[in-house]
């Protein structure tokens, strides 16, 4: 679907875009496993962000857990310092139904209150289940409902796959 050098096209988009933002050089980054982490390092990188960057994952957060299982590759959320009052970069890779946002908003807020936090997201797709926005895409895609997108990362080079999943019959 998308080759390394339209992902690194995308991602310097967002950070031209982050650049316009107020107060952005001293925000703390966040990347949510594991798409938004690599997304979020190449930001932190561009950015020249003078924090550590921070890590979470969302599994033991999601409210669909009961439904899909445990994914099998849970790592710990590692956050570089205290975020009561800073202001966060969140990021994902792809923004669908806005549960993995709202999974990952809920442990953020289990760390401390936040002052504000900007979602900044490589793909934003239809679907939304939940009222939540990007503040910063990339890009906007249009998929049936019956597919999905899969970020990867291997050899430092990022590729997006498009998988398309039977169609239901409901």
């Amino acid at each position: 679907m998308l080759k390394h050098s339209d992902i690194i096209s995308l991602i310097d988009s967002m950070v031209l875009a982050l650049r316009k933002r107020d107060g952005i050089e001293d925000s703390l980054i966040i990347g949510i496993h594991s798409g938004g982490a690599w997304i979020a390092e190449r930001l932190h990188h561009l950015l020249e962000n003078p924090h550590s960057i921070g890590m979470l994952d969302i599994s033991f957060y999601r409210d669909d857990f009961t439904q899909i299982g445990l994914n099998p590759q849970v790592k710990s959320s590692d956050l570089p310092e205290s975020i009561e009052g800073q202001n966060i970069i969140l990021v994902d890779d792809v923004l669908h139904t806005g549960r993995t946002i709202r999974a990952a908003m809920n442990e953020l807020f289990d760390y401390g209150r936040p002052n504000s936090i900007c979602l900044a997201v490589l793909l934003d797709r239809e679907g939304r289940q939940l009222p939540i926005q990007a503040d910063i895409c990339g890009m906007n895609i249009h998929l049936a409902p019956h597919q999905q997108v899969k970020l990867s990362y291997v050899d430092n080079e990022f590729e997006l796959k498009n998988i398309s999943t039977k169609p239901s019959d409901t």
